[in-house]
């Protein structure tokens, strides 16, 4: 009996050598592949966490630096924040924090600047929205209409496509295109919520175009003039 046993073990170690001298080699690899990735995924996750933790701290600079009000300190630490962490959500809120304080201190071109790199490096397209669209709002104000419709022309996202129509809407009555400019204030109408401010300030512009937005395209009646 005890010879029978160890005749089977000895045969399934032959069949378990025979199969390892095949197949070993590729299992051997599957597994190496198998370990590698998860160990490239894990220094990725801590990588991702390490430079979110740095982006952090480097954001708090800029709000520290922010409220110096020094455009020359400013531009210093936003550059390096752009440098170094440019694909973060941090380095586009700096952004954004940084033209509106330029934007206060009258320095425009310097809002410009900062809002323009918001809008063309943007991963996350809510940030890009609202630099193009402050963006569009301070080119409008200088003037500078084509460059502004530009802006809010294009595709936006969901939530901001009805401020977009409304601040297409102002670019172009402003170049004298009245009823394009009354196309856009009506689509902006019909994107706002019914309970926002906004659409009462859409319906006010309409109105001031002859246009009744709650009764369609109808001029508003003389008796509401």
């Amino acid at each position: 009996m005890a010879n029978q046993l160890d005749l089977e073990e000895q045969e399934q170690l032959d069949q378990l050598k025979h199969f390892w001298k095949q197949y070993g080699n590729g299992i051997s690899w599957v597994l190496i592949l198998i370990l590698g990735a998860f160990a490239s995924w894990n220094f990725y996750q801590y990588w991702q966490r390490s430079q979110a933790t740095q982006a952090a701290a480097m954001y708090d600079e800029v709000e520290r630096v922010v409220q110096s009000a020094d455009a020359a300190k400013i531009e210093r630490v936003f550059a390096d924040m752009k440098s170094r962490f440019a694909s973060t959500v941090y380095a586009q809120q700096a952004g954004l924090l940084v033209a509106r304080q330029h934007y206060a201190g009258a320095n425009i071109e310097g809002a410009k600047n900062a809002l323009t790199w918001v809008a063309e490096n943007a991963s996350d397209p809510g940030y890009q929205a609202l630099a193009r669209l402050r963006l569009a709002g301070i080119l409008l104000e200088s003037k500078a209409y084509d460059d502004a419709l530009k802006q809010v022309s294009g595709s936006f996202p969901a939530n901001f496509e009805a401020l977009a129509a409304d601040r297409k809407g102002d670019i172009l009555l402003l170049q004298g295109k009245k009823p394009e400019a009354m196309a856009e204030y009506r689509k902006a109408y019909k994107r706002f919520d019914e309970r926002s401010e906004y659409r009462r300030l859409v319906e006010v512009k309409l109105n001031s175009l002859g246009i009744d937005p709650q009764s369609g395209d109808a001029a508003v009646a003389e008796g509401k003039k």
